[in-house]
């Protein structure tokens, strides 16, 4: 049996079994990497939860909901957990209403001191009101704006949250970023830039030490540069991603969207046989890689 080791500068091994429980050196980087059996790296990290010690993983969105909720099933269909976005639509509308009111507000007092003004400034006032009302309707809005958090439960009772996923930012403009934590602190972050979707979309994974666990993108550079034109041509484009170990090419899943009329996607680690990926943070993916994308 071999084991496969991976050190966090992206270089892999796969070593003879009598190498279990040593300590070597990376060749490429002199990182010091601890080798555990097959086995005994697959039981410690999901022993514990039998829902997450599985190949493959079935998400099935829920249709006309406001939220944006998801069945996680086995292969056989059968549901392992449950998943929820709020959208806080009255929250939020009311944000944005508040926010409105705050920049109307913002142009009556404005127009209350305009008669004061000497009139070689009204001119600057004028440009300083359109700009200012802009300005207090965006800031007051994205003060009382909810973060739309995404929280993963055992099943439908939601009385056992399992993992959470953080919007970090509630203004996303070249990047935006997501945290998993689970009940004892975080586990992965995962991190995108906006201006690499002109080609082909990807989102980073990176440990809690900053250090890069894969990347999750476009199946295809020419798939992906297609679709920017012809869009999904009739659902035979679909939006389809591989992730990939560290800054590696080794493909150790897939994340696809089944040809069908309701949103069903299966996400199947199959080839990452050492399990090198934590199964949460790659639910965790799947889940950010429907709702990041807005597919």
């Amino acid at each position: 049996m071999s084991i496969h080791i991976s050190c966090q500068c992206g270089e892999s091994y796969d070593l003879k079994d009598e190498y279990a429980g040593r300590t070597l050196k990376c060749s490429k980087c002199g990182a010091s990497l601890q080798v555990g059996s097959e086995q005994g790296i697959r039981e410690n990290k999901y022993s514990s939860d039998s829902a997450f010690n599985r190949d493959k993983f079935l998400l099935r969105q829920k249709l006309l909901a406001i939220s944006e909720k998801y069945d996680v099933c086995d292969e056989q269909a059968k549901p392992i957990l449950y998943v929820e976005r709020p959208a806080h639509l009255l929250r939020n509308l009311g944000a944005s209403l508040a926010g409105i009111i705050a920049g109307i507000a913002f142009v009556i007092f404005i127009a209350m001191i305009f008669r004061a003004v000497p009139e070689q400034l009204k001119g600057f006032l004028i440009v300083f009101a359109i700009f200012g009302w802009l300005a207090v309707t965006f800031v007051v809005s994205i003060l009382l704006y909810k973060k739309r958090n995404v929280t993963i439960y055992r099943d439908k009772s939601k009385q056992d949250p399992i993992l959470k996923i953080l919007q970090d930012k509630k203004v996303e403009i070249l990047t935006a970023t997501f945290t998993l934590r689970d009940t004892n602190g975080d586990l992965a972050r995962f991190r995108k830039n906006y201006l690499y979707d002109i080609f082909r979309k990807r989102w980073n994974c990176y440990a809690p030490d900053g250090s890069l666990i894969c990347v999750a993108k476009e199946d295809s550079l020419i798939l992906s540069l297609l679709r920017r034109f012809l869009g999904t041509f009739f659902g035979l484009l679909r939006t389809n991603f591989i992730i990939v170990q560290g800054n590696s090419d080794r493909v150790i899943g897939e994340f696809n969207r089944n040809f069908t009329i309701l949103d069903r996607y299966v996400l199947d680690m199959s080839a990452d046989q050492q399990h090198i990926l934590d199964r949460r943070i790659a639910i965790a993916i799947g889940i950010i890689l429907d709702t990041g994308e807005r597919r």
